[in-house]
């Protein structure tokens, strides 16, 4: 993987401890394995997608990205800047820096908006904290991001009960772009809107990809979405990511089993089709007891004696396209 990438996050790990408490006291009995030692990177104005079940760490690795809780191990690196150093090291303003560059949307736009906050003030709040934008400038500054992302001027004097789940997501992209950052991660940014309000608000991100240049990280479980929006793929399964590739590779050629099962099980809209080979047998292991080897041996139909003493690492199956399996 290239070192010129925009991002790159290098052997990332972030053990969550699970304690044991008694009357007086409290003892680490065990460790969940939430990321486990991944690594890819993202290029500028790239649409990265990371994909999996729920549970399987997509939203922990964007959290731990963007340094909002603090990592095992690991490096990530921005536009050529160690972000966990920095944020360890820098003072006040060099955070700051920092936070302008990168940004999040959140998966729920009903709880990421303040109830008691107008959405003027909503979206004023990164500009004051940010001081980037004078004072007399903030309010003109707030009309023209709601009509970027496709609202009106008399929106600024409401609060979020009053929008519908779609135009409170676009209220959330606003809110992001008022620092001008240069990466956002979306994470499920459309997972609780209607079909129909997903597309609009796919296409809003699509524009405003290649207006400002924009650089996402977009975590889904939705695979028809990330066929639309993005670029390359990153699989993850149980903390670990076990395929990446360019996403028309991806699709037209998964190999990981995982991956197939994944895209086997994306439904076909046609009720006289019954889609038999997308099950999988077994459950998801526990992240706080991972199963030796290949964290999906227990449930691959493909699975050897080898998979289940030997953890297979993520190589070069063909051009971009790794994939961390013995059967390929």
């Amino acid at each position: 993987m290239p070192d010129s990438a925009f991002i790159q996050v290098k052997n990332l790990v972030k053990y969550f401890p699970v304690y044991s408490t008694g009357l007086l006291t409290k003892k680490q009995v065990a460790q969940v394995h939430a990321v486990d030692h991944i690594s890819f990177d993202i290029n500028k104005q790239e649409t990265f997608a990371l994909v999996g079940e729920s549970g399987c760490g997509k939203t922990t690795t964007a959290r731990l990205i963007l340094n909002l809780i603090e990592p095992t191990s690991g490096e990530v690196i921005i536009d050529g800047e160690n972000i966990f150093e920095k944020f360890k090291s820098g003072d006040r303003a060099e955070k700051l820096k920092l936070r302008r560059k990168m940004q999040m949307v959140f998966q729920n736009p009903y709880g990421s908006l303040d109830p008691r906050m107008t959405i003027c003030d909503i979206i004023t709040e990164p500009m004051v904290i940010h001081g980037h934008v004078k004072k007399e400038e903030r309010c003109e500054r707030v009309y023209e991001l709601l009509k970027l992302v496709g609202l009106e001027e008399y929106h600024a004097e409401r609060y979020p009960h009053e929008f519908s789940g779609g135009q409170r997501q676009r209220i959330c992209i606003a809110r992001a772009l008022a620092v001008e950052p240069q990466f956002i991660v979306a994470d499920e940014p459309v997972s609780s809107l209607d079909v129909s309000i997903r597309a609009q608000i796919l296409n809003l991100m699509d524009d405003l990809q290649k207006t400002m240049g924009l650089t996402y990280l977009y975590i889904s479980h939705d695979l028809s979405s990330v066929r639309q929006v993005s670029q390359r793929v990153g699989v993850m399964y149980l903390g670990e990511i076990v395929e990446l590739a360019e996403t028309d590779e991806l699709f037209d050629n998964p190999t990981h089993p995982y991956t197939q099962a994944l895209i086997e099980a994306v439904p076909i809209p046609d009720p006289k089709i019954k889609n038999i080979k997308a099950r999988l047998r077994g459950e998801v292991p526990s992240p706080i007891t991972p199963p030796p080897g290949c964290r999906f041996n227990p449930r691959c139909p493909k699975a050897t004696a080898k998979c289940s003493e030997v953890t297979p690492e993520l190589t070069e199956f063909g051009k971009g396209h790794y994939v961390a399996c013995f059967q390929h």
